[in-house]
């Protein structure tokens, strides 16, 4: 029978690849971590490490266990927190991740008048894109995050955040700033200027050069936003990015394609996991903010 110390030390071992640095990390002699390790491969008739000389590495048979094991230790985490907060230790932290467009433009005033209203509680928030986001919601790594409302897994609950266009995006000087629309032909016979691959404006690109058979000419390739908008009102490149990002910035033109692009995105958590208070709460008043 899988007991939870012993999932706790397999997991420890999965995570460093080391007996020793496993045992530190949970404060107990390395030769009593390799003896649970030794009875829970026992138990399961299993064999769920390759041991070399300084790393171990887990099996085919180690790989299926660590991805149980990893959602029952984040219920045991959710069980502590439900408890903390019964007996009025709250969470008090809010871990929110956001691609650089929402943490740049959108979330600045609502984390301020968030904290305005609630000055007792930290929220950290982390610039990813939103495939990233995914993996570190299920992951147990952040609370809640903000994703592209389509294909979204099934073990992630969503709430609609907000609807923006995509536009292509130049410098005010630029041939094209006078335009009404552009065409995809037209943007990608241009140098661009896009984030990396895995956000979701960039992942969208990538989608119409494929739909349309096209070229494209990535000059540059950077996360880093005000870096884009540097180049593009330079002229040096064009980009696309949501219609709220030309709102906040006037030395650059948001053009509306001529295919409209509309993108959905969402507030998003685990479905299995427990959401604090302070979760509940930043949830609730986002929705009231929007």
């Amino acid at each position: 029978m899988l007991e939870s110390k012993s999932l706790r030390h397999f997991l420890a071992v999965a995570d460093h690849g080391n007996f020793t640095q496993a045992a530190k990390s949970l404060h107990i002699a390395q030769p009593a971590l390799s003896i649970s390790i030794k009875k829970l491969e026992q138990t399961l008739e299993l064999t769920l490490f390759r041991r070399g000389d300084k790393q171990v590495t887990l099996t085919e048979e180690g790989k299926v266990l660590y991805e149980h094991a990893k959602r029952i230790g984040q219920q045991f985490e959710d069980a502590q927190l439900a408890m903390n907060e019964l007996k009025g230790l709250e969470k008090g932290e809010v871990r929110l991740g956001a691609p650089s467009m929402m943490g740049s433009y959108f979330f600045p005033r609502v984390v301020m008048a968030f904290k305005s209203q609630y000055p007792n509680l930290k929220i950290t928030m982390i610039d990813a894109g939103t495939a990233s986001i995914r993996e570190m919601l299920l992951n147990g790594e952040l609370d809640i995050g903000v994703v592209n409302h389509d294909n979204v897994p099934e073990d992630l609950e969503t709430d609609h955040l907000l609807a923006s266009e995509m536009l292509a995006v130049v410098g005010k000087d630029h041939p094209f700033a006078a335009q009404k629309s552009l065409t995809f032909e037209q943007f990608f016979e241009q140098d661009l200027i896009m984030f990396k691959s895995g956000y979701f404006h960039r992942d969208f690109i990538d989608q119409m050069r494929v739909k349309h058979d096209l070229d494209m000419s990535i000059a540059f390739e950077t996360n880093l936003l005000p870096m884009i908008l540097s180049i593009v009102k330079q002229e040096f490149a064009i980009t696309a990015l949501l219609s709220l990002v030309t709102e906040y910035e006037s030395d650059v033109v948001g053009i509306p394609f001529s295919e409209p692009v509309k993108l959905n995105l969402s507030l998003a958590w685990r479905k299995e996991g427990y959401l604090s208070k302070a979760d509940r709460t930043f949830i609730e008043f986002v929705k009231q903010y929007v």
